[in-house]
């Protein structure tokens, strides 16, 4: 079912939207499978140095085709998943039609998308690999991780004011 106006229900397929609004909340025990799957991909982040400053000076002096083929990887198997979940109708895990909406390009893309990788060169995080270079012992980027989140509330703040 799909709530219409917040009050009134609809008989319609459920369907997730990203992100996901699903109609079930999941209590703490249903949400540490996200932390058990999150410690795992951190594992793996840190095993193949993908957290490493190192390796994400190398890919930003162009040093290194390692960081490209990684971010191309992701790249090719997040366009093979959306493939087959269009193709194949996949639901979600709780039985929702997962809807993938049109995507508008606007020039703000391009000028957030420059501060993002400015921010990445000079701090060596991005933020999916901040917690598992935190959960790794360096707690300087801990200053990476307030200022990312005090850049998400700027950006929140002003957002309807800035060229997007």
């Amino acid at each position: 079912m799909k709530i219409d106006d917040k009050s009134k229900m609809i008989n319609q397929p459920l369907e997730c939207e990203a992100p996901n609004f699903s109609e079930k909340p999941e209590s703490a025990l249903g949400l540490t499978k996200y932390l058990i799957v999150g410690i795992m991909f951190g594992i793996v982040f840190v095993k193949a140095e993908i957290v490493s400053w190192f390796r994400i000076q190398e890919m930003f002096r162009l040093q290194s085709f390692f960081m490209y083929g990684v971010i191309g990887s992701a790249i090719v198997v997040g366009m093979l998943s959306i493939f087959l979940i269009k193709k194949f109708n996949i639901k979600s895990i709780n039985g929702e039609a997962i809807k993938i909406g049109k995507k508008e390009f606007r020039k703000g893309q391009i000028i957030g998308g420059f501060i993002f990788g400015l921010g990445w060169a000079l701090t060596g995080a991005c933020p999916g690999p901040l917690f598992a270079q935190i959960g790794s012992g360096f707690t300087v980027v801990l200053v990476t991780l307030l200022s990312a989140i005090a850049g998400t509330w700027v950006y929140g703040r002003f957002s309807d004011k800035l060229p997007n």
